[in-house]
């Protein structure tokens, strides 16, 4: 007997697009809750085209639906219709979870705020994703991660060598640890109706996100703290930079403490002139002249060939790390020692999926599903409503499914 997934039964409604919002959907629906992702006929969620994009890898699998879009079923309905709405209302009066990432204006224009699904399910817990917030000037702003999350957070500004342009962010690199957020407000808010019965509405944004990453020095510029050691350009990059080899790969020297450490990394370069400097014989030496100590490790650095480097590193104890390209990630064993990926069956992929970072030792998790096509289980769920099929074919004729 197939053992019960700790959110079996639980019924959320994903009416949302893109990343952050759907991925809650996602880790809710990787425990067993059955999740119905409500999409606009013939056009779909955006996001099952992102891998199709002429900018992104080329792979014969749709593999971002694929990562993110699991488990759960579709049903396509034209909100913008008296029907379509009639039948979201019935879907929302039965309904534990309801996740949107609606602007807030068109969430207003379809009667789909909290205030107004409150009193059609006051058990229900609103879900809701911006890229700003709920209040404020900016809240009725639309914005990706990009923006809301990278560049409005500060995040975009830090994350550079000084005189260097700012640079994208990654795709979804904002979006996924949002969603990480997004599902655990759902889940606290879920426990407390389990003890009070009560419904609730929950909240999250993208700057929040943004924000909580970039919060240890935002906290110190909130704490009107001096920044100019931080920004002296004699700190250069040490002790965190990194450091290009000969073979092209990048070290990054990490939690170099003692000065035995030191000894032995400069031992390991062959670098007795470093050692012997007077200006970098203590710790407190190589901060005071950090630019100095960086353009004397280099060239060091640039004799290494980077396997044969992080072998002697290991066996000599020191903590230094290899810059990972994504072309390291299939063969990481790290990766699958820590059921960092999830394998997939044949029918639904040749390659395993990057899994959720939650981790609950001895809770089931769900296998891994094909995505749905867009719609391909609104004959179904309508029958569940109990629509005679004769119904759900004129609803298709006009339109609303």
């Amino acid at each position: 007997m197939a053992e019960k997934l700790l959110l079996e039964g639980l019924k959320v409604l994903d009416v949302a697009s893109w990343i952050a919002a759907p991925v809650a959907a996602t880790l809710l629906a990787d425990l067993g809750a059955d999740v119905i992702k409500v999409e606009l006929p013939q056009i779909g969620d955006g996001y099952r085209n992102y891998a199709l994009l002429p900018v992104t890898p080329d792979s014969d699998e749709n593999y971002a639906w694929q990562l993110d879009a699991r488990n759960r079923r579709s049903l396509s309905l034209n909100l913008k219709t008296e029907e379509g709405m009639a039948i979201l209302m019935r879907m929302v009066r039965d309904c534990d979870v309801y996740i949107t990432n609606q602007p807030l204006p068109l969430r207003r224009q379809l009667g789909l705020t909290y205030e107004a699904l409150v009193e059609v399910n006051p058990r229900m817990i609103y879900a809701s994703l911006t890229a700003y917030g709920e209040h404020g000037p900016d809240r009725d702003h639309e914005g990706f991660d990009l923006v809301a999350y990278w560049a409005r957070s500060g995040l975009m500004d830090l994350v550079r060598e000084d005189g260097a342009a700012p640079s994208p962010a990654l795709a979804g690199m904002g979006d996924h640890p949002t969603a990480v957020t997004l599902y655990a407000s759902i889940m606290t808010a879920l426990l407390r109706r389990e003890r009070t019965g009560e419904g609730a509405f929950v909240h999250t944004s993208l700057l929040a996100n943004g924000l909580w990453s970039a919060s240890c020095l935002a906290q110190a510029q909130f704490s009107e703290a001096d920044f100019t050691p931080y920004r002296h350009p004699s700190r250069g990059n040490y002790p965190h930079g990194a450091y290009k080899t000969a073979d092209g790969r990048w070290i990054v020297l990490s939690m170099l403490r003692m000065e035995e450490d030191f000894d032995r990394l400069m031992l390991l370069l062959d670098a007795p002139d470093v050692l012997v400097d007077e200006r970098f014989l203590s710790a407190e030496a190589r901060l005071a002249n950090a630019a100095e100590f960086v353009a004397a490790l280099r060239p060091h650095f640039a004799r290494q060939q980077s396997a044969d480097f992080m072998t002697r590193a290991r066996e000599a104890g020191l903590n230094v790390v290899l810059v990972a390209q994504l072309t390291d990630l299939p063969n990481d064993p790290q990766l699958r020692a820590n059921n960092m990926l999830r394998e997939t069956t044949p029918d639904v992929s040749r390659y395993p999926v990057v899994d959720n970072p939650l981790n609950v030792e001895g809770l089931a998790r769900r296998p891994v599903t094909k995505p749905p096509e867009l719609g391909q289980h609104t004959d179904e769920i309508l029958g569940e409503l109990g629509f005679a099929p004769g119904d759900i074919e004129r609803l298709r004729r006009d339109g609303v499914v």
